[in-house]
């Protein structure tokens, strides 16, 4: 599902507590994390082995790698430079000016 797919903040945090998120937001802050904590907990025994199992992942499962379903579908990308770092494009520009800066 695409983020545009998804219903309209609606004053309500998506992680079931009882506080109000900013305007135009899902979450509040840092409840993103506790939804993805508490849906890892009730659906996969909180293992994210599980999850990766459970979804097709693991090593000989029928999904391939989560690594590469995330490059070919979930945005991410290579490294410029060559070195096989994966991720997503912040993610990358990150690891290139920590990991690669010219001298």
């Amino acid at each position: 599902m695409a983020t545009e797919d998804l219903p309209e903040p609606n004053d309500t945090c998506w992680c079931g507590c009882p506080e109000i998120p900013g305007y135009g937001r899902r979450f509040a802050p840092g409840h993103d994390k506790t939804a993805e904590a508490a849906y890892m907990a009730a659906h996969h025994g909180g293992s994210v082995a599980q999850l990766l199992h459970d979804k097709g992942y693991a090593p000989g499962g029928d999904q391939g790698t989560v690594r590469q379903a995330a490059l070919d579908r979930g945005g991410w990308q290579l490294c410029p430079r060559g070195c096989g770092y994966a991720g997503a494009p912040a993610s990358i520009a990150n690891h290139v000016n920590r990991h690669h800066k010219k001298n």
